[in-house]
Formats: structure tokens, C-alpha cells, sequence
């Protein structure tokens, strides 16, 4: 007999492997665990379920629990553990430039992803690249509708998350030319939240173990062995793209052996955050940050 586990994702892509793997590779199935997976609604945030219940565990980042903390309030959900500790997102120009560097964007109008985290990272890529982010002419074009744009001839270069640089790529629709996770370097991106409550927990303890499997089988295995496992969850992404993306990340370095979100990566996302203005004071990592369930 095997129990339910209710996982939101707030975004889906590849970019978030190591938690698709713990579903496509059946690693929760070993542990007796059902997994029954969605993504958050439009407007309703996946920590909301968490809240109400109607989530165990989502797919979110620890600068979500900045926004209660400059409140004065108790975040209702803590991180306990990354999935992504660099930034997955890349530029893309309209021709291959294995000579790039960020001062090329000086004058040059790029489509910028305005979300608030990949904004916030953008910026302070530039800044660590010796770019000031006004030099360059951003363009703010809805999330949804930037690749369009962009294929349509709209911008010089384009900020994006995988695939779909990747899908550019395979297209001959751009090239690309440079990481924003490989100038910023570790840092607490993406994790994984609960709720305090939840986390102590036999279910929490069910899937830490399976988690912490998937991990290792995603830095140990071939990009079209884990892309192959995966497949059926993107059904609109050619093979070659999805594994051309998962290489991306693999040797990015996303997906370290460890689970922790560590203090320095943490650290380095508060930079981040204080130079992007979004936060007014260092918050504390006890307030956002908890261990997984099985370590102690």
C-alpha cells in the first residue's frame, strides 16, 4: 500500500531535474510513496498549498521567504534543501559568439526575464561581469511571450531559462553565448519547502531518502539516460533538446552531490537580493533555512 505525496512545482522545466527525478525515476515508488504532482495555478502561489495542505512539498526558493521576513512576520514555509545552487538561466544572441563578453550588451537591447528572482540575478551578473545594468537597453516583454518576440526579431539577445535556449539553438533560431549561473557562481536558488510541521514527518523522511537517490543518479548518469527517464514529461520537447539541456546543467554544476542550502550559497543570494534593492537587511538563514529530515 503505497501513501499519496501532493508536489507543486512553480515553474516546470528541466531546469528542475532533480525533483523530476525523483518522480520519473521511481525513486519515490521504492519508498512507497504515490506521487501525484501539478503546477501552481496562475495568481496562487505553490507555498499557499503548503499552507493549506493541499501540497506536502513544493518547488520554490529560498528568496521567497524574504518577502514575509521584511514584514516582520514568520515565513509559514522553510527550505530545506536545493535543488539548484547556481542560476539556470542564459543569454542568447542572434550568431554564435565564442568570443562574448558582457560589455557586448553595452547599447544592445535585450529581452529580460522581469520575474523578481531572475531579474534580481541578472542585475547582479552584470554588476559581477563590470557591467552597469543601465547601460544596456532592456526590454520587459511578458515571460510567455518573450521567445516569440525574440524569434520574431524583437531584441539583440534574449535571457531565458532551459530549454528554450536550447530550443533556439536546435532551431537556428539563436546561439548561446553566455550563462548568468557561471558569473555568479553558488548561490541558494531553487529548493525545496514545507512546512516545519510536515518536515517531521515519516513521509518527510520517505522522501528525503528518495530525493537524495535521485540526486546522485542525475550527477552520475548520461544526459539522454536521464532525458530518456523524463521524456514523458515533456511532451512538446524534441529529445536532443532535453538532453542538450540537462548536459547544460550537469556541467553548469546546478546539481551538486550535496542537498544542503549552505550558508555561503545563501549568503551569496542576500548579495544578490541587497544589490537588486529587493531587501532592506540581511535576513537570517535559521529564518528561511531548515535541515532535511533525515540528517541528525
Amino acid at each position: 500500500m503505497s501513501d499519496e505525496i501532493s508536489i507543486q512545482f512553480t515553474r516546470f522545466s528541466a531546469f528542475y531535474t532533480p525533483l523530476i527525478a525523483t518522480i520519473a525515476g521511481g525513486f519515490l515508488k521504492e519508498e512507497g510513496l504515490q506521487p501525484k504532482h501539478s503546477i501552481a495555478p496562475p495568481g496562487r502561489s505553490a507555498i499557499e498549498g503548503l499552507v493549506d495542505g493541499a501540497v506536502d512539498v513544493c518547488q520554490s526558493a529560498p528568496s521567497q521567504g524574504f518577502g514575509p521576513l521584511e514584514r516582520g512576520q514568520r515565513p509559514p514555509a522553510v527550505h530545506f534543501a536545493q535543488i539548484n545552487e547556481k542560476d539556470g538561466f542564459f543569454l542568447t544572441g542572434r550568431a554564435p559568439d565564442p568570443a562574448f563578453t558582457w560589455d557586448k550588451l553595452r547599447g544592445k537591447k535585450v529581452l529580460v526575464d522581469h520575474g523578481g528572482q531572475p531579474l534580481a540575478m541578472f542585475k547582479y551578473a552584470c554588476h559581477r561581469r563590470g557591467l552597469d545594468y543601465a547601460a544596456i537597453n532592456a526590454i520587459d516583454v511578458p515571460s510567455g511571450q518573450m521567445d516569440q518576440a525574440f524569434r520574431k526579431g524583437q531584441g539583440d539577445y534574449i535571457h531565458q531559462q532551459g530549454p528554450a535556449p536550447q530550443q533556439l539553438e536546435h532551431d537556428g533560431a539563436g546561439h548561446v553565448v553566455a550563462s548568468v549561473g557561471e558569473a555568479i557562481g553558488p548561490c541558494a536558488f531553487s529548493s525545496l519547502a514545507a512546512t516545519r510541521e510536515w518536515l517531521g514527518t515519516d513521509m518527510a523522511r520517505r522522501f528525503m531518502r528518495a530525493y537524495r537517490k535521485a540526486r546522485a543518479w542525475i550527477v552520475n548518469t548520461p544526459a539522454a539516460r536521464i532525458a530518456e527517464a523524463e521524456a514523458s514529461f515533456f511532451p512538446e520537447i524534441d529529445r536532443a533538446v532535453l538532453t542538450a539541456t540537462i548536459a547544460y546543467y550537469q556541467k553548469l554544476g546546478c546539481w551538486t552531490p550535496h542537498v544542503e542550502i549552505t550558508r555561503p550559497a545563501f549568503e551569496v543570494t542576500l548579495d544578490v537580493f541587497q544589490h537588486a534593492g529587493l531587501i532592506t537587511r540581511r535576513h537570517r538563514y535559521e529564518d528561511v533555512v531548515a535541515t532535511p529530515p533525515d540528517a541528525g
